[in-house]
């Protein structure tokens, strides 16, 4: 049976040393964890791999195909660029919110994530052929948002598309997959085990509850990366004037 991978990443022993010696600025803190991110996503994305923002501090990424050694890589290149180091745990699962708590239980399992001693650790298991992966991504964006973002006062908007990621992200939270924003109107949920009509059903109710209307492109495919880019795709296509609210392409390799 086919399954996901994911990792959850942590910045070790990040609260207290955002406070030592003393509080360190904000803006210091906000561009490291901006760095941080891109660091991940640069890395990770090379092997084929996403990352997402959670927490700034926490991040999930879908690492089908990569080792535990390429993790490792991973790790000890962040403590040279950085001034803290970074842990992860790796779990896998049919859908993602599965992955996500084995992989969580792995890093747990390491250490605390306020110890001194844990230090980029990686831990976990891994898929261990690719032709066992598979991954499901959805992209979705909010329609006609532009008449939003030219007719109302800018955080009047933001509040309404955090309202709609928020409800996005309970509703598929339910059927064990996970939701991350993206920016702008966009969000990108990891969706295995969901079919077309379970989206559609969601969409329907965001709409009767927010009044948002939403569409999404699904890509399907081994690598994670892959599967992401498909479902941009498959959204745009829809924004070109394709009368769906959801489109779905996989790769048949």
């Amino acid at each position: 049976m086919t399954k996901l991978q994911i990792t959850v990443i942590q910045l070790d022993n990040y609260g207290p040393w955002t406070v030592t010696p003393e509080p360190r600025p904000e803006p210091e803190l906000q561009i490291l964890q901006a760095k941080a991110y891109a660091y991940f996503q640069a890395k990770f994305w090379k092997l084929g791999g996403l990352v997402f923002q959670t927490r700034q501090d926490n991040l999930i990424g879908v690492t089908n195909g990569i080792s535990l050694e390429q993790h490792e890589s991973i790790a000890r290149g962040f403590a040279q660029e950085f001034p803290l180091t970074a842990s992860m745990g790796v779990g896998i699962g049919e859908k993602a919110y599965e992955a996500q708590v084995n992989a969580t239980l792995a890093l747990q399992s390491a250490g605390s994530s306020r110890s001194p001693e844990r230090k980029g650790v990686v831990v976990g298991k891994i898929l261990g052929k690719l032709r066992d992966s598979w991954v499901e991504i959805a992209h979705a964006d909010i329609n006609h948002s532009t008449l939003f973002t030219d007719t109302k006062p800018i955080y009047d908007t933001h509040v309404l598309i955090q309202r709609t990621y928020q409800e996005l992200a309970s509703q598929l939270l339910r059927e064990g997959a996970l939701t991350f924003y993206m920016g702008g109107d966009n969000f990108m949920a990891i969706t295995n085990g969901l079919g077309e009509d379970c989206m559609v059903e969601i969409f329907a109710r965001i709409k009767r509850d927010l009044g948002v209307e939403l569409k999404a492109g699904i890509g399907g495919a081994k690598k994670p990366v892959e599967a992401a880019y498909l479902a941009s795709k498959a959204l745009q296509e829809i924004r070109l004037g394709k009368n769906k609210s959801i489109i779905i392409r996989k790769t048949t390799e």
